[in-house]
């Protein structure tokens, strides 16, 4: 009796595994999916991994599509933001600027993130 008991527990644990491996296969968690305090977290994390230098299309791959964007062309350089929600402030069912983490890029190129570096961007 001992030996059917043991072998049902392994047999259920791995029917378990095997049902959490396919989901997190077939469902992988993406930032467009996520609610807004998971997405808030989750940019929070991802931000700290980024490198200056990183292309736009590595940053969106990471990132997914950010909340809020800004351009504009200058002496022939394009110089734009991507705003990423990474605080609440306000319960008003908006995401704000203020409530966004700020990721400038130069030519396709990340030059810098974080408020002081939009600041600067919006003196030149």
């Amino acid at each position: 009796m001992n030996g059917k008991v043991l072998k049902l527990i392994l047999l259920g644990a791995v029917a378990y595994a095997l049902f959490v491996f396919m989901v997190m296969s077939f469902y992988p968690d993406k930032p467009e999916n996520m609610d807004w305090q998971d997405r808030e977290e989750y940019n929070k994390v991802q931000i700290t991994k980024l490198s200056l230098g990183a292309t736009r299309e590595e940053v969106l791959a990471l990132l997914g599509s950010p909340d809020i964007t800004e351009a504009k062309m200058e002496s022939g350089t394009t110089i734009q933001v991507m705003f990423y929600r990474t605080q609440h402030v306000r319960a008003d069912g908006l995401t704000t600027q203020d409530e966004c983490t700020p990721l400038l890029f130069e030519n396709e190129r990340l030059i810098a993130w974080g408020e002081g570096a939009y600041q600067s961007y919006l003196k030149s």
